[in-house]
């Protein structure tokens, strides 16, 4: 097997250049392999999600698991759950609960649609949870992220 295609080790994503494409880009998470670029209006080919449709989709599909486990350990009736997510960057000014009070920052709007007989009070704990899924948590907790340079092959 090529080492370029070799499957990462567990824990470990791959990003690459495609080789098509301004901006395309290879994605290798396990033995799953994905496409990532920009849209067209970006000056990409749009062959893949861009980078924050990737991060919307971890906190989506996070969240979804989440709900589905609590719900499954109450033995509560939830058939399906459907997250949308959207990202946008706003004026601090414009957010009255943001620390930041200059420039941009950026919100992420989530909603739930939650299937099933489940009673007003089981709903409310479901929304509850939703923020206790860990992609969500990391994403509100102080991040570090290091960076180092490897040797050219």
């Amino acid at each position: 097997m090529d080492n370029a295609n070799a499957l990462p080790p567990p824990g470990e994503v791959i990003v690459e250049d495609s080789g098509t494409g301004a901006f395309s880009e290879t994605v290798r998470s396990g033995r799953h392999v994905l496409a990532a670029d920009e849209p067209a209006a970006n000056g990409g080919d749009d062959t893949g999600p861009d980078p924050y449709g990737y991060l919307l989709a971890a906190l989506g599909a996070c969240t979804a698991m989440t709900l589905r486990m609590y719900a499954r350990q109450k033995k509560w009736p939830l058939q399906k759950v459907r997250v949308r997510l959207r990202h946008d960057k706003i004026h601090a000014a414009d957010c009255a609960t943001c620390e930041t009070k200059d420039g941009k920052v950026d919100r992420i709007e989530r909603s739930l649609e939650l299937d099933g007989p489940l009673d007003d009070s089981q709903r409310q704990r479901l929304l509850e949870i939703a923020d206790r899924c860990p992609v969500h948590r990391t994403l509100k907790s102080e991040i570090l992220i290091s960076t180092r340079l490897d040797a050219a092959r």
